[in-house]
């Protein structure tokens, strides 16, 4: 709808002469004002050297006498210094209403299908999964959802770390204790891992010897690779069984092990574009451009026993999917303390022309805080199992309430994923945030539960009536008339989410959509409403914000619950 105001006003500026080549019509931030508002005079009057205020004065004074103006304008109004404010008519509000309910995404500006390659959720095989793991399935799975829904084709790879060095480490741990293969199960590797990791730290021989198990593993040893085969089958059993639970959905399970088979390749394309440079034995790759202003160290590609790195099998990763894909894009859900890392593997990635730099993709994710404002711990210190997690917040929510303890499980789990994935994805992905078990799993306030409420207690309300007759061009009220231009609102929303790569901005529609929902529930008294049309009226809207609602949710990663 934007755009069509936007449209508008440039013929009325092209009338006029003042020929520029966008018009800019936002949402206004001061809705006690006006609906929208064009902030565009002061560039216009800039480029003509003319007054503002004479440029404003006659450009609304020609919008006023469109002979369509009804049709799309209640008011327009020319602001000093120099602002248009704009407060559409009731008849366009509707127009818009009307086509949403035919297609909620009818406004939504799209682009032309390309391929995207999402890399998310790659935990490391034999690390316990711990809350930390947590935001790359959010934010990984939300994305994903959110590029589909804009019409794009997109394939999901977990890229499990399977091939590094904790896996030397727990094949190390497994002959110390001369334990039979058929023991290895999830809760030896829980308990062996962080107590090899740590030796390692202490004594720099056993280190040692994890990373030529590690290596040996790598160039075919047998009996290390029966034993890594039984650790993926363990741990990616367990894996399956968290990422299940959050409803993350993946084309792919490969793992960091199956690029191996595109290293040579890769390693005689750097050779024969002479990108590959000899230090202290080992083989890095320059990625400094000219423009830098700051110093970046190369891309270690080879150390000096022969052994490659996290660096060279990504490029080998991105090499196999340009193979097996041939994507637009490459997305990696990542947290931002790997930017320097991505920022090495892209240049390089460019630099031997396996793929443009502006085409791979750092999402880059914060931390998840206590309330101390350090990463999430458990009352113990250490970093919370995420199945943990999971029974932490089913317990807190049936403690809420007495009636919870009689809901279904799979009601409870439904909004136990609401109440982490909300609390979530309503930050930005780039920022740290404090995780408030308690304060989330609150049915009031900014909360995943909130959203759930919100959305049953229309459902209730509509299901009751039949929808019989189309919405007339009718507006009964300021609170009837907020809602509707809330629902208007949900293209850009979208459209910013898509572009930036943040959920949040689905987050922060969908609960202000919410709020306007439970603010025209509390004026406006359905039942029992004599005016039949009045209450049609009503009926529809609220079931199309139920549907936007029901998608919003969708792109969230979050299901809806049969009663809370």
């Amino acid at each position: 709808m934007i755009e069509v105001l936007e449209k508008i006003l440039k013929e009325v500026f092209i009338k006029l002469k003042y020929e520029i080549d966008d018009i800019k019509v936002i949402k206004s931030d001061r809705p006690d004002l006006c609906d929208y508002q064009c902030n565009d005079i002061f560039r216009i009057s800039k480029l003509f050297h003319k007054n503002p205020i004479e440029i404003g004065e006659e450009v609304v004074n020609e919008i006023k006498k469109i002979s369509e103006f009804n049709e799309y304008f209640k008011e327009v109004e020319f602001v000093k210094p120099g602002f248009i404010n704009i407060k559409i008519s009731n008849k366009l509000i509707n127009k818009n209403i009307k086509a949403m309910e035919k297609d909620i995404s009818i406004n939504i500006k799209k682009d032309s299908k390309e391929t995207f390659v999402m890399d998310f959720g790659g935990a490391n095989v034999a690390k316990p999964l711990h809350v930390g793991h947590m935001r790359t399935i959010l934010v990984g799975e939300s994305v994903r959802r959110i590029l589909e829904f804009m019409g794009h084709n997109v394939i999901s790879d977990v890229h499990l770390g399977d091939y590094g060095l904790q896996i030397g480490e727990v094949i190390y741990g497994i002959l110390r204790d001369k334990l039979d293969i058929n023991d290895i199960d999830i809760k030896y590797l829980d308990r062996i891992y962080p107590e090899m990791s740590k030796i390692c730290k202490e004594d720099e021989e056993v280190k040692e010897a994890c990373a030529t198990i590690t290596k040996q593993l790598q160039d075919g040893n047998a009996e290390y690779k029966k034993l890594w085969k039984k650790i993926l089958e363990v741990s990616i059993k367990d894996i399956k069984k968290n990422y299940d639970y959050l409803g993350a959905n993946f084309n792919y399970w490969y793992g960091e092990s199956d690029s191996y088979n595109y290293l040579e390749e890769l390693e005689n394309i750097f050779e024969n574009k002479n990108l590959l440079k000899e230090s202290e034995g080992a083989l890095v790759v320059d990625v400094t451009n000219s423009d830098d202003k700051k110093e970046l160290p190369p891309l270690l590609f080879k150390k000096s026993n022969g052994a490659y790195l996290y660096a060279s099998t990504d490029l080998a990763t991105i090499l196999q999917r340009t193979k097996d894909f041939n994507p637009d894009h490459i997305l990696y859900v990542v947290d931002n303390r790997q930017s320097l890392h991505f920022e090495q593997v892209f240049r390089a990635a460019a630099k031997a022309d396996i793929m443009t730099k502006e085409n791979l993709e750092h999402l880059a994710y914060g931390t998840v805080n206590g309330l101390d404002g350090k990463p999430y711990k458990t009352r113990n210190g250490d970093n919370p199992k995420l199945e943990n997690l999971f029974e932490d917040a089913r317990n807190l929510f049936i403690s809420k309430k007495e009636t919870n303890k009689d809901m279904v499980i799979n009601d409870v789990n439904k909004i136990v994923n609401a109440i982490l994935k909300f609390a979530d994805l309503m930050n930005c992905r780039e920022k740290d945030y404090i995780f408030d078990l308690n304060k989330f799993s609150d049915v009031s306030g900014k909360t995943g539960p909130y959203i759930l409420y919100t959305y049953l207690r229309i459902n209730k309300i509509i299901k009751d009536y039949d929808i019989n007759n189309e919405l007339t061009d009718n507006i009964y009220n300021e609170v009837d008339r907020n809602l509707r231009l809330k629902l208007l609102d949900m293209p850009s929303y979208i459209e910013l989410a898509y572009k930036n790569r943040m959920p949040h901005f689905v987050a922060e529609y969908v609960y202000n959509l919410c709020v306007e929902c439970n603010v025209f529930y509390q004026n406006n008294h359905i039942n029992g409403m004599e005016d039949e049309i009045n209450r049609n009226d009503y009926i529809r809207v609220l079931a199309l914000a139920n549907k936007i609602i029901e998608k919003m949710l969708y792109l969230l990663g979050i299901e809806i619950p049969t009663k809370m």
